[in-house]
């Protein structure tokens, strides 16, 4: 099947699929008039692609995993057993990814109650976030005041 058709039924852009053909993740074969033309396997392929990417893995270490893909991508092939460490090096990247986004949510989090159980109003917020700026700013004209007089 062509390019726009493969794209519709894989619900993947032609712009993502030229991508992964230059990453050398997909390998169409090509019609002597240049066209590039997809076998039903490539899918799969296409599945799995999207699958590992999902999982935050990046196209290179999905180059290394694609030729050990067994069962649509379900499992790899025991001769691949060498890219676990891999995987497992992977995983803990992702974890440590997430625990940080989940920090920073809770840090949010933490703000949003403080804020809303302080009954300060909006306009009693400002006046104090306009009161320090000002501070800050006299600070920083006092700091030049004294560069000039040395």
């Amino acid at each position: 099947m062509r390019m726009g058709e493969f794209s519709r039924r894989t619900g993947v852009s032609q712009r993502s699929l030229r991508y992964y053909e230059e990453q050398g993740l997909l390998r169409p074969a090509r019609r002597p008039s240049g066209y590039r033309e997809y076998e039903e396997a490539d899918v799969v392929t296409v599945r799995g692609i999207r699958m590992l990417l999902a999982a935050g893995l990046n196209t290179a270490v999905i180059a290394e995993l694609l030729p050990c893909m067994v069962d649509e991508g379900r499992i790899l092939e025991p001769a691949c057993s060498s890219m676990l460490p891999d995987l497992h090096r992977e995983r803990a990247r992702i974890d440590e990814a997430a625990a940080a986004l989940l920090a920073a949510r809770d840090r949010l989090d933490a703000l949003i109650d403080l804020t809303a159980e302080s009954g300060v109003t909006d306009e009693e917020a400002c006046a104090v976030a306009a009161g320090r700026a000002r501070r800050r700013d006299q600070a920083r004209n006092a700091g030049q005041s004294r560069a000039d007089l040395a």
